[in-house]
């Protein structure tokens, strides 16, 4: 009998409307963002006493949790880390039994319990406070004993789990996870980390390839460069335009400066106006002057965004006033930089 009172609970479960389960869906949603919000609130200079400490610490950022906890100072670590803060997740429980050899004096505990009463967080704390190492705790209980016990408590408590039950920690590790982020992006400030330094830390990926890519390092240069001179036929400038493979070839007068570009796109307008006969015209009647440069060493992603902007698809990379490289968009994409 009762099995099978469970099995029509079931039954009924599954045969919610979408429209419920979607208002399920969003109202999670909404509670932990409301969760946060009042996070935001109440929360004061401690957020800040915290950053500070963790962008001046000498040691290692140590996150320390258990449970949804344990997964939420995993990923502060790991976002600690790629901010140039250099920090580790120290798992609670193995920690009791030989991994506190990890901890130094200069480090600093991070430890995270939503009750403040975690036994294999409370069960390191001594260590952590008999070396001199200094504790943030983060928990969902002020008057508890991880955060009566550290040198800064950051309150992350919340009204209610955001789950239709009300017991999973939810809420809960969305308020942590967030204060954690504020952490770091603190501790970015006071570290005055630029946009290339964070990309050294992820040189492997797309980011890092958009933060550390230069014009330089994609334009083609030397013998690459497809170069015409002033008074030279259209003619001429159509065999660099088709041998070097930009579509486009810089303009240069008798010192080598920059006095404009001839693109296929000139050559189609030219010939549209003058027919056949503008093979034989001096390349500068068909030219586009003072085009758009770049110097070589700004990034990639600023080519781009000047091509995008002007809806053209090659730049010149200039030195001064003297040419000095060209550079497709396809070329850029294909690097992986957008």
């Amino acid at each position: 009998m009762e099995s099978e009172k469970i099995g029509a609970s079931e039954k009924n479960a599954y045969n919610m409307l979408d429209e419920e389960l979607l208002s399920v869906g969003r109202d999670v949603i909404l509670t932990e963002a409301r969760a946060i919000e009042m996070a935001a609130a109440h929360i004061g200079y401690e957020l800040v006493h915290a950053a500070r400490l963790v962008a001046s610490c000498r040691g290692r950022v140590v996150v320390s949790g258990l449970g949804k906890s344990g997964h939420v100072g995993r990923k502060m670590a790991a976002t600690l880390a790629s901010l140039g803060v250099p920090a580790f997740f120290l798992h609670a429980a193995e920690a009791s039994h030989g991994d506190l050899g990890m901890v130094c004096p200069d480090d600093i505990g991070l430890l995270i319990s939503n009750s403040g009463e975690t036994d294999e967080v409370l069960a390191i704390l001594p260590y952590f406070r008999r070396i001199g190492a200094r504790v943030i705790a983060m928990t969902g209980k002020p008057s508890s004993t991880l955060a009566q016990n550290s040198d800064i408590s950051l309150n992350t408590g919340v009204e209610r789990e955001a789950d239709p039950l009300g017991l999973a920690p939810t809420s809960s590790t969305s308020v942590q996870m967030a204060v954690g982020d504020a952490i770091a992006g603190i501790s970015t400030k006071l570290r005055g980390l630029k946009p290339e330094d964070f990309a050294m830390f992820h040189p492997g990926g797309s980011l890092g390839r958009s933060l550390l890519t230069r014009v330089s390092d994609l334009m083609g240069k030397g013998e690459s460069l497809p170069v015409t001179r002033m008074g030279s036929s259209v003619r001429e400038a159509l065999f660099e335009i088709t041998s070097k493979g930009y579509g486009a070839t810089v303009v240069v007068d008798e010192c080598g400066d920059l006095c404009g570009i001839f693109t296929d796109g000139d050559l189609r307008r030219l010939m549209e106006r003058m027919g056949v006969t503008a093979m034989d015209v001096p390349v500068e009647e068909g030219m586009t002057s003072a085009p758009r440069t770049i110097d070589p060493e700004k990034l990639a992603t600023e080519a781009v965004r000047i091509m995008e902007e002007l809806e053209i698809s090659v730049l010149v990379a200039v030195d001064g006033r003297k040419p000095s490289g060209i550079i497709h968009i396809h070329e850029i994409l294909k690097a992986g930089v957008s």
